[in-house]
């Protein structure tokens, strides 16, 4: 691949524990300001039902990402757990940009961090904070999509993420749900017409 450097455009950063809500406050921040575009996140694993590709995300396989990660196609990748990688793939980030779109990203803690020391004052990054480890927990096995032992290990690393609030921009706390939606629409709005 091209080593072409990105000509950066704007970025939202929406970073949190599994289970704090992040996602679907992206969705609706994509529903209300028509300037975002999402960036699509390649990953290792298989589809979970309802998912599409190229939609949800690029589903590489644990192979097709290790060579991708050998072409030097990734602006940023995490190895989340064994076997499981997450990456932003720079054709994605770039194809976004030259629409004129500003892009959302909704990632990890890492790739969160990641992404705001790659784009700096470009990016907002937003945290969302859940209101408690517990909440977390209860909104995992909400979901019916993770075995115990991956609902436990996505607990355990919710506590070094937590403790990251504070690297981002902004934290939001996500406990009542249209507060929260509220409070990154008028954030994002604000970043955008800076």
């Amino acid at each position: 691949m091209s080593s072409k450097p990105l000509r950066l455009g704007k970025s939202i950063i929406v970073s949190a524990p599994s289970g704090a809500g992040k996602t679907t406050i992206v969705r609706r921040l994509m529903a209300e300001i028509p300037a975002l575009a999402f960036s699509i996140s390649a990953c290792s694993r298989s589809a979970r039902p309802m998912e599409q590709e190229g939609k949800d995300y690029y589903f590489l396989g644990v192979e097709g990402f290790r060579q991708a990660i050998a072409n030097g196609e990734f602006i940023e990748w995490e190895e989340v757990y064994t076997d499981h990688y997450y990456g932003t793939l720079k054709r994605e980030v770039q194809r976004l940009w030259d629409e004129g779109k500003v892009i959302i990203f909704d990632v990890d803690v890492v790739g969160g961090l990641n992404l705001k020391a790659l784009f700096k004052e470009h990016a907002l990054s937003v945290f969302i904070q859940p209101p408690s480890v517990e909440v977390l927990e209860k909104r995992l096995r909400a979901r019916e999509t993770e075995s115990e032992e991956r609902i436990a290990l996505r607990i355990k690393k919710s506590s070094w993420e937590l403790s990251q609030a504070e690297s981002f921009d902004v934290c939001i706390l996500n406990e009542h749900l249209e507060v929260a939606v509220s409070e990154a629409i008028t954030q994002v709005n604000q970043f955008i017409s800076l």
